[in-house]
């Protein structure tokens, strides 16, 4: 008996079927386009670091102009406002061609004459004894103006050497033999003098310049100074200023407010020919935008890794706010209750910087929008900047609190409308995650925004690492740590790092240790020789 054929699939159950095929199909797609994005941003990050801008700054008008914080129809008043506003109110540099543009060369570098006189004939002689007599007539020539033109010109810096004669002296009577005491040196019996020393020191930890490039340059003029020569100076000048680097870091963490940050540094792994990754801290005292004058200071420290154990020895005894990144050994510190958390907006800021570079640099993106509130919040303090801590609390909270208030709304709108696993829900979840920390500055006028300041005084580290491969060992790392914090702490109160070492070595040897706060930079340091700001680092070619 033949079997039954199968019954046909109702057109219900068909299109549900399809329905289904459709939606795993759209999900995938979803996922799919997700992760085009996530690829186009790591690859748009990686050419970022690569051959990119380091600048995260928005560009008024043009491609990737900043919008504001408001939206829909307001939006092209206000920025309409913002453009007459910078027409009427922001300086126009002059071109370099232009007569306004100021060509005058330093009044206080000496000026050296030489004067160009025509040809002339000797029927006639001036009151100098010069001749004066005319080329064409013999009559006599007699001055009626001048015209003088500066051309800057260098005198490459040489080497002196410096005999120090102590005569010995007898008594003809008593015969008793008198002899002036040998000068200090920097070094015992050592040939380097302390300008030397400090051309060094500054060379290789503010100009970046390696040993080995010193040591050529060195040797063109003549001077023959072996890279190991050179390495035992920086030794010995290490162990010169160890007291004097210990009263900067006691002075540092001696404030109520602190910056901390760190960076990698290549350092030479002994017996195997390869590197491993040291670190670098730096601890900055600097309150100059909450109107405070007392001198700034950068205390920086080394470690062989990155773990939490360093900062909390490092700031043993410190009790105050710590401005600083998300580094996961932070916590150990603000968990014992005498180190308050302050976090950082630049780096809130960060994550949504690359993926407005990710998108076009499209103001209408979320990532646009949301750097236009952050903006926003930074227009604040460059109102205030310099002001009272009181006067700055209460423009804070006054105008930066609702803006926050609004931001921290519109960041957990967006949680449900965009994927947990998006570049945009981490951007929001750095910011959510610590927001009792980024508004912190709020409530407390000696707080900044940011942790910009500890990052600043990191940049000459960075600048030194493009220069030299790595360090030679951990003492390396260490004896660089006291050098950046000497230079450092000059360079930010405005002084003259290589005049200021060059006092420090002349003087150190011999001085009382009870005493060595006199010598910390900006009891003894020569400011830096001052330019008009609109003119610095301009000069017309």
């Amino acid at each position: 008996m033949p079997q039954d054929a199968a019954p046909p699939t109702p057109p219900e159950d068909s299109a549900e079927a399809l329905r289904l095929v459709v939606q795993a199909r759209d999900a995938e797609i979803h996922m799919l386009k997700l992760l085009v994005q996530k690829l186009k941003l790591q690859v748009a990050r990686r050419n970022r670091m690569l051959f990119g801008s380091a600048s995260e700054r928005f560009t008024e008008g043009g491609e990737g102009a900043q919008g504001t914080l408001l939206e829909g129809e307001v939006l092209d008043g206000h920025l309409a406002e913002r453009a007459q506003e910078q027409a009427t109110s922001a300086p126009v540099s002059p071109a370099a061609n232009s007569a306004a543009a100021d060509r005058s060369l330093p009044a206080h570098l000496p000026r050296e004459a030489h004067t160009h006189r025509p040809e002339t004939t000797e029927a006639h002689r001036d009151a100098a004894g010069q001749a004066c007599g005319c080329a064409e007539c013999g009559g006599r020539l007699r001055e009626i103006g001048r015209d003088i033109a500066e051309q800057l010109e260098y005198v490459p810096g040489h080497f002196k050497v410096l005999r120090h004669i102590r005569p010995k002296l007898a008594c003809v009577s008593c015969q008793r033999v008198f002899q002036a005491a040998a000068p200090s040196r920097p070094i015992a019996r050592g040939l380097a003098g302390p300008a030397l020393m400090a051309h060094v020191m500054v060379a290789k930890y503010c100009d970046h310049q390696p040993l080995y490039r010193q040591s050529g340059i060195y040797a063109r003029e003549g001077v023959e100074l072996d890279r190991s020569t050179l390495a035992g100076w920086v030794d010995k000048g290490d162990e010169l200023i160890d007291p004097l680097v210990a009263a900067v870091r006691r002075y540092v963490l001696a404030n109520d407010k602190i910056h901390g940050d760190d960076t990698p540094v290549k350092v030479l792994a002994p017996g195997t020919g390869k590197t491993r990754t040291g670190r670098l801290w730096v601890y900055v005292r600097d309150d100059r935008p909450a109107g405070d004058t007392a001198p700034r200071a950068a205390w920086f420290a080394y470690s062989p890794d990155r773990g939490g154990e360093h900062p909390q020895r490092h700031l043993r005894g410190f009790k105050g706010a710590l401005q600083a990144d998300a580094y996961g050994g932070w916590p150990r510190l603000y968990a014992t209750g005498d180190v308050l958390e302050v976090a950082c907006w630049a780096h809130a800021r960060r994550p949504w910087w690359d993926l407005f570079r990710s998108t076009g640099r499209d103001p209408n993106s979320l990532a646009g929008q949301a750097l236009q509130r952050i903006r926003a919040l930074y227009k604040i303090e460059d109102d205030i900047r310099g002001q009272a801590p009181e006067q700055r609390k209460a423009q804070r909270q006054a105008r930066a609190g609702p803006l926050l208030q609004q931001m921290r709304q519109w960041l957990e709108g967006l949680i449900g409308r965009v994927s947990a696993k998006s570049d945009i829900a981490q951007a929001i979840g750095y910011s959510l995650g610590r927001w009792k920390a980024l508004t912190r500055y709020v409530e407390d006028g000696r707080l900044e925004i940011d942790n910009n300041a500890a990052e600043r005084a990191l940049r000459g580290v960075s600048l030194g690492r493009k220069n030299y491969l790595f360090m030679g060992s951990d003492a390396g790392g260490q004896r660089a740590a006291a050098f950046y914090s000497l230079v450092e702490t000059a360079k930010l109160n405005g002084l003259d790092p290589e005049d200021y070492l060059r006092q420090v070595f002349e003087r150190i040897a011999e001085h009382p240790i009870h005493r060595i706060e006199e010598l910390l930079p900006w009891n003894i340091g020569r400011p830096l020789r001052a330019q008009p700001k609109d003119d610095r680092g301009k000069m017309a070619a």
